[in-house]
């Protein structure tokens, strides 16, 4: 059984990649300044060996998330990896002292991906193998 790709369909799809992006874009700044980024998360009073532990982790839930919300069956595990990420980020960051535009970006983004999880829409990723198989099995 095929699940076509509706305008619905297209717009969710559309949706988590213009929101993994903001993710995507993070990933590469963090890497090329490793050192940098693990300073400042030792500015805020965290020991330099879990700095570097942290940051690690960061850029690989950045990227996990990122893909599975865009590509994952299910946006769920995706968009909550992503706010494992955002909300300590956040919080650690902007909160004190409070910085006005970061902090309601970022909790703009944490509402988004909220969204993103109460209104999962399972094998939501336009899946082309099963509309070309579809095409094929009509004109049979």
């Amino acid at each position: 059984m095929s699940n076509p790709i509706t305008p619905s369909r297209a717009l969710d799809f559309l949706g988590r990649v213009c929101l993994a992006a903001v993710f995507v874009n993070a990933a590469p700044g963090k890497i090329t300044n490793f050192a940098g980024n693990a300073a400042r998360i030792a500015s805020k009073g965290i020991p330099v060996p879990l700095a570097n532990i942290l940051l690690l982790a960061a850029i690989l839930v950045l990227i996990a998330g990122s893909i599975l919300l865009v590509f994952g069956g299910d946006t769920i595990l995706g968009a909550s990896l992503l706010l494992v990420f955002l909300v300590p980020t956040t919080l650690i960051f902007h909160a004190f002292p409070f910085e006005t535009i970061p902090f309601l970006m970022n909790l703009a983004l944490i509402g988004a991906l909220i969204l993103a999880i109460t209104r999962s829409t399972a094998n939501a990723a336009p899946n082309f193998r099963r509309v070309r198989a579809g095409a094929f099995d009509r004109k049979s």
